[in-house]
């Protein structure tokens, strides 16, 4: 497949259209994924990092998702060089992000995110960062592998995302993204394999929404009323890319109706490959799916921009449907509203203004050996 010029000036016109969240304007329907890279020591977000989301919002990122961000409680995370949202110094830190990317042109929410029981055994974890979750299973499924959180465990972890929430409005940053995919703490109490409470946060698909709901609704009340609110999820999880939330169309909704109740405003549906279908008898994607069950704008996610032909899939993963031509398709019939990107960003921090610019050719191909000099 190549990119023609009719193609590039479709692909300018569909991608720069604003687009309004709750009270942000967006100016255009390109997203910055959000990508763990651990260049921030003592989880102080340095000038390495402000350069690397300024340059992207300058080069036409309308919407930035930092990585994730510990939120201020001792079982968040456990590596010192993730960038955490609370403490003095990193939100001063981050203060400078968010004033960077403002002056370049872009607008920038945070990623808050608390790990759960996902730990990595390369990064010893701290001795306050117990492993918990909403039954103390592992990651991996072992039982007994960290704590079981009691409800004083909820409430402070409720309190530390409203708290971070509050200050990233304070502090100058647009919206804010919770963390609730990928079989982190969030995710675990969505998902039935990790979630075996037999008390209020457990049980069906409306009672394992309860802690998530809670949070969403504790941020909502930290904030003001036009601040954004982003809720990113996913079926698959780091560990396990067959796990599924939800089998049917009706299940999902079990699921995202009080979240989207309790405040929530725009939906990151987070999939692999955004082309595939999330259901049978439909070519509704997760995203598709998402905004049809609640009404919310979605975004959405899954290797976009990830070889030398622009948006085609990897070769004998549909490549078809992974066409720039498919992804515009769907744009214009709403059934997402905004696209993230990922590692094409990481490769190429001109991808949008290359993409916005009809100069696709000029695109830098993926090159995940290369990624090690690049910021």
């Amino acid at each position: 497949m190549t990119v023609t010029t009719s193609d590039a000036t479709r692909t300018a016109e569909v991608l720069s259209r604003p687009i309004t969240l709750n009270g942000l304007t967006v100016p255009n329907r390109i997203v910055m994924a959000p990508m763990t890279r651990m260049f921030s020591p003592g989880g102080v977000p340095g000038e390495d990092v402000r350069s690397y989301y300024a340059r992207r919002a300058a080069a036409g990122v309308g919407l930035i998702v930092t990585e994730g961000t510990y939120v201020g409680h001792d079982s968040a995370g456990q590596s010192d060089r993730v960038p955490r949202f609370h403490g003095e110094e990193q939100l001063a830190g981050w203060a400078k992000v968010a004033e960077d990317v403002h002056a370049a042109g872009g607008t920038i929410v945070p990623q808050l995110w608390h790990i759960g029981m996902v730990r990595n055994d390369g990064e010893p974890p701290f001795p306050e960062a117990p492993a918990m979750g909403p039954s103390g299973i592992g990651a991996d499924g072992t039982e007994g592998a960290g704590k079981a959180m009691t409800q004083a465990d909820l409430d402070e972890v409720i309190a530390a995302f409203a708290t971070a929430a509050a200050d990233a409005e304070r502090i100058g940053f647009d919206g804010v993204e919770l963390h609730g995919a990928h079989g982190y703490l969030l995710d675990q109490f969505l998902w039935a394999g990790t979630n075996r409470r037999t008390d209020a946060y457990g049980g069906d698909p409306v009672a394992r929404t309860r802690f998530s709901a809670e949070i969403v609704a504790a941020v909502r009340a930290a904030v003001s009323p036009e601040f954004p609110v982003i809720f990113r999820y996913s079926q698959w999880k780091q560990q396990d890319y067959s796990a599924r939330l939800a089998e049917t169309p009706q299940e999902l909704e079990a699921i995202l109706a009080p979240l989207a109740a309790a405040g929530v405003d725009v939906f990151h549906a987070s999939t692999r490959r955004y082309w595939l279908p999330e259901f049978e008898d439909s070519d509704l994607n997760l995203a598709g799916w998402t905004k049809k069950l609640t009404g919310r704008p979605t975004i959405t996610v899954g290797s976009v921009g990830l070889d030398g032909d622009f948006l085609r899939a990897f070769a004998g993963h549909g490549a078809e449907l992974g066409s720039i031509d498919n992804l515009l398709d769907r744009m214009e019939r709403d059934e997402f509203d905004m696209v993230a990107v990922g590692r094409a960003l990481l490769q190429d921090p001109e991808w949008a203004a290359k993409v916005l610019d009809g100069r696709t050719a000029e695109i830098r191909p993926y090159d995940a050996a290369a990624l090690k000099t690049l910021s």
